[in-house]
C-alpha cells in the first residue's frame, strides 16, 4: 500500500535564520551553442545553482533544483539560439518560479572555450583557451544576466624597463655616441624589462540580456596587456610577440585603464546601469609575490571617467 512521505524540508528549523544561498554545486552538462553559418561550440560546464531560504523553512528542494537545471540545459542542448548568459537566466528565472518560498534564484557556469586563431608572424593556424563565466540573478523586480571571460598574455615591467634603458643610455654614452643616436635607438628599441604572465578578466552585468559578444570581451581582455601569447610560436612569433610585449610595457593598474578605455569605445551601446568587472593579475618572475588589480564600477561613471568628466 502506498503512503505519502513527509517532507521533513518544508518543517520549521531549530534555529530560525534565514540563508542567503542554498543549492548545489559542481554540476557538469554539455552545452551547445549555435553560431550563424558555422558549426555549433560545444563545451563542458560547470554549473552552480542557488536559491535563498527563509528563516521559517527548514531546507530548499534540492532535487527540484536538479530536475529544473537538467530541463533547462536538455533545451539548450537541442536548441540553436542560446547564448551561455541566457540558459543561466532561463534556469534562474525556472528556479524563482518553482520554488514559492524564494525571492532570489542565482545559476552560474563556468567552462573552458577554444578559439582557433593564427599565430602574428607566420600565419600558422592554431588554438588558445580562454576560461568563460556566465550567470544570472532572477528576482520579482527581473533578471540580470553577466557573461565574462578570463584570459592568459603578457606584461613587461615599465620600472624595470625604465632602469634598463637608463643603462642602455649610459653605455652608449661612455662608448662616444651622438646624443641623437641614443634618444633614436632608444626610441626604435625597446629595453629589457622583467615579464610576467597576466590573466585579464572581463565581465559585463545588465538587466536581460548584456547584449554583447563573447569573442569582444575576449578581445578586449587579450589587448589589455602587453601583448598576446599563442600555443604556438615559431622564432618569428616568439620575436613579434617579445618585441610587442616590451614596446607596450604595463603595470597591472594599466592594464585594468586600458581595459576601461576599451570597453568604453567597443560597448558604449550598454546601459548606464550595466556593471563592468575588470580584473587583472599577474604572475611576478622576480618576485615571490603576484600582482593584482581591478574595477567594479556601472557604465555611467566609467563612460565619465575615461572621457574626463570625473
Amino acid at each position: 500500500m502506498s503512503h505519502q512521505l513527509p517532507d521533513v524540508q518544508a518543517t520549521s528549523p531549530d534555529v530560525t535564520v534565514g540563508l542567503s544561498q542554498v543549492g548545489v554545486t559542481g554540476v557538469e552538462k554539455l552545452v551547445k551553442i549555435a553560431r550563424d553559418g558555422k558549426r555549433p561550440l560545444v563545451f563542458t560546464a560547470e554549473f552552480e545553482v542557488f536559491v535563498d531560504l527563509p528563516a521559517w523553512r527548514k531546507g530548499a528542494d534540492m532535487s527540484r533544483n536538479m530536475e529544473v537545471i537538467d530541463e533547462i540545459l536538455e533545451d539548450a542542448t537541442r536548441e540553436e539560439a542560446y547564448r551561455v548568459e541566457e540558459v543561466c537566466g532561463e534556469a534562474a528565472e525556472r528556479l524563482l518560479g518553482k520554488h514559492e518560498y524564494t525571492s532570489r534564484a542565482e545559476v552560474s557556469m563556468a567552462a573552458e572555450f577554444m578559439r582557433r586563431e593564427e599565430t602574428p608572424a607566420t600565419d600558422r593556424e592554431t588554438q588558445h583557451t580562454v576560461d568563460i563565466v556566465a550567470s544570472a540573478t532572477a528576482t520579482d523586480e527581473g533578471t540580470r544576466e553577466e557573461i565574462g571571460a578570463t584570459v592568459t598574455g603578457m606584461t613587461v615591467c615599465p620600472c624595470s624597463q625604465g632602469m634598463s634603458a637608463a643603462r642602455a643610455k649610459q653605455t652608449l654614452e661612455e662608448l662616444g655616441v651622438e646624443e641623437e643616436t641614443i634618444t633614436e635607438f632608444l626610441d626604435e628599441v625597446p629595453q629589457p624589462g622583467h615579464s610576467q604572465r597576466g590573466h585579464a578578466t572581463l565581465t559585463v552585468e545588465a538587466s536581460g540580456d548584456p547584449d554583447v559578444d563573447l569573442n569582444d570581451v575576449i578581445d578586449v581582455a587579450r589587448d589589455a596587456m602587453s601583448a598576446r601569447i599563442y600555443n604556438l610560436a615559431k622564432r618569428p612569433d616568439e620575436d613579434h610577440m617579445t618585441y610587442e610585449a616590451h614596446a607596450d610595457a604595463k603595470f597591472v593598474e594599466d592594464c585594468v585603464r586600458s581595459m576601461a578605455e576599451d570597453v568604453v569605445s567597443e560597448f558604449d551601446h550598454l546601459p548606464d546601469d550595466a556593471v563592468i568587472t575588470m580584473k587583472q593579475s599577474n604572475d611576478e618572475s622576480i618576485h615571490q609575490h603576484n600582482a593584482h588589480a581591478e574595477r567594479v564600477v556601472e557604465m555611467e561613471t566609467l563612460r565619465e571617467e575615461v572621457d574626463g568628466e570625473q
